[in-house]
Parts: structure tokens; sequence; C-alpha cells
């Protein structure tokens, strides 16, 4: 650790304590957790973000939607709104947040509603939809007024829970032992090759537990997709230069991919979630002016996508060639099928019950 996380450790210690408090009241069911009968999965991590949550509900959303009819409920951070709200095509980012927002664009046919309190949103998601099958939950796993039938927590192959600390000398949210309730296990953002030794090396790190798997997975990027028209779909040739735009925990991994297209990359960076402005379209924008060539695009990310395209922001940069990567999630090896399998048992066992 550097010397300002040694002098914040006693406060990380402090936090840590209190949710280890809090997770004890719930394993000795002093404080309850609702059961469903439903197959509820939640999707998360320890980590306070940037392990690739979306991307993995997404790979569920296609792995499940066609035998099974699904909903998925997060909180909608960032949102103006409070309450129960299910999303639909004319909703904005205002109302639900740019993940369900991002969901929605994606899956026409999904349920997608936000509420902070899950346990609340699947009683009411369940009383609107009693046919559904599925109910997945978005950064779940601190949320434990809910009991999932597989709880599913990702970490990052670049942060591995095991080699953080809880804040604030580290990005944790609580004590890594949390890492206990998970079902599975997900290393995100590995490298698409990956070697059987680095596989080993994180095995003996996280030192899974008997009933739990682990399973590795990697990012990768579609074609170019223009934000907002008149721009060309595709990329001008032989680029110059790329202003990257982000508002996201963790851009690492798009600087990498874009570095391919072109080696000079200046980066613009926002806080995860950022609700651009106006005056932050100027900057963006004088900024991109003052590269100097006219072979220069603006690349921005899938999510970061849901906080630009909006009734006030479209406007101002509708003339300015901004592009983001679509991505998805895929498995190594035999993960993919091995991980599938499980998924898809669980979910079986719960649409034979009923």
């Amino acid at each position: 650790m550097q010397l300002l996380q040694y002098i914040v450790y006693p406060f990380s210690l402090l936090y840590g304590f209190v949710m280890l408090v809090r997770n004890l009241l719930f394993d000795f069911r002093i404080l309850p957790s609702a059961k469903f009968d439903r197959a509820v999965i939640s999707v998360g991590n320890l980590s306070m973000g940037g392990t690739g949550k979306t991307p993995q509900i997404e790979y569920l959303i296609r792995l499940l939607s066609p035998a099974c009819l699904i909903a998925t409920l997060s909180r909608g951070y960032g949102r103006n709104s409070k309450g129960f709200i299910i999303g639909s095509e004319q909703s904005d980012v205002k109302e639900i947040g740019d993940e369900p927002l991002q969901i929605i664009r994606k899956f026409k046919h999904l349920k997608v509603a936000v509420d902070e309190n899950r346990k609340r949103g699947i009683t009411n998601l369940l009383g609107k939809y009693p046919g559904l099958d599925v109910v997945l939950l978005d950064d779940a796993f601190q949320h434990r007024y809910v009991k999932p039938g597989l709880s599913i927590l990702l970490t990052s192959y670049a942060k591995l829970y095991s080699e953080d600390h809880v804040m604030p000398s580290g990005t944790l949210r609580e004590f890594r032992d949390g890492a206990d309730r998970a079902d599975i296990i997900v290393v995100t953002k590995t490298p698409k090759i990956f070697s059987p030794i680095s596989r080993r090396r994180i095995l003996e790190d996280l030192s899974p537990r008997n009933n739990q798997q682990v399973f590795f997975s990697y990012i990768t990027y579609g074609d170019p997709i223009p934000l907002l028209e008149p721009v060309s779909g595709e990329l001008p040739a032989r680029l110059v230069s790329i202003l990257l735009l982000t508002g996201i925990a963790d851009h690492s991994l798009l600087k990498e991919h874009i570095q391919r297209i072109c080696s000079d990359v200046i980066l613009m960076r926002f806080r995860d979630h950022h609700s651009f402005t106006a005056t932050d379209i100027a900057q963006i924008e004088s900024r991109f002016n003052d590269i100097p060539t006219q072979r220069k695009v603006i690349i921005t990310t899938e999510k970061d996508t849901m906080r630009l395209n909006t009734a006030e922001i479209s406007p101002l940069i509708s003339h300015l060639p901004i592009y983001y990567f679509p991505i998805r999630v895929e498995f190594h090896g035999k993960d993919k099928e091995l991980f599938d399998d499980q998924v898809l048992s669980f979910v079986n066992r719960y649409k034979t019950s009923l």
C-alpha cells in the first residue's frame, strides 16, 4: 500500500467492520432476506465498479431470452426519479439511469425496471408480469434484503478483490470474505490470449470455496457506430488522432483497443455516470478543435452514449464526429459451456417447479 492508504487504513477497518456486522445480522436472520418462487439471479461485485456488470447482464439476456420471459431490475444509478419505474422506449436517462436505458435500447422485448428497494421491485414486477421466469438483479451483491437463487460475483482481472482493500484505502465495499456468498465467480476483462499459468495463479489468489465455480471472460468490440446522424457509419481512413471521451469507472480496455487503430489517443475523462452539461460539451469541442489535424474523431463508450444522446445534449454535438464501439462478453474455452449449463440448469429447476 502507498502512504495515503496506510493513513486511511483504520477507516477501512472501521467501515469493513460495520459491513461485517451488517452481514452477520443477515446470516443469523436477525435482518430478513426475502426469497421468491422465480429464478432470481444477482450480478454484482465487491468493488466500487468497473468490473463489467452491464455486459454480463446482457450476456445472460442473450443466453436466456430464447426460452424465458426475463426482467432486469437495478437501482438505476444516477437517475433523478425515485421508487419503482418500468422503463420503455420513451424513457430517458434522468428517469431510469444510463445502464437500464442501454438495455432497453438493445433488447426491445425485455422488461426493464428500476427500484432502489429490490424486494419491492421484484414484488411489483411479479404482480405486473406473473408469467416472468427470470429476474436479473444488477449490482445487488450487497443488497441482502433479497436472497437470490443464484449469485454471480464479478472481479476484474486487472484488480482482483483478493488484491484489494476496503474503502477508503481500496475500492472494496466489504471485506474480501464477502465473496463466500457467491455461487459463481467470474474474472472479467482478461486478455483474449489467456494462459493456463495465469488461470492457476488467479485461482490460487481467489481461493474459492468447494461449492464455487470460477470462470474467466473477456471483452470483444463490434464495429464502430456513429452516435448521431449524419455522421458516416465508418471511421475515416488513416486517422491521425482520436479524442477518447469517457465517463465510466475503467476505460483501459477501450483505450487499448482504439490504440490499434490510431496511436495518438487523447483522453478526456469524466467521473463514472457523469451527466454531461452544455459547459462540458463546449470544453469537449474546444479540446477536439485544438487537435492539429483534420483526420480525427471522438470515440466514447457505449454507456456514455446514453448520457450524450439526450434531448438537451444531442443538438450541441450533432456536428461532431462521435463514434462508439458496442461490446460483448465472451468466455474462454470450455468456460462458456460450463457457465451456460450452470445458469440454464438453475433456471430450468424453477421453471419446472411452477
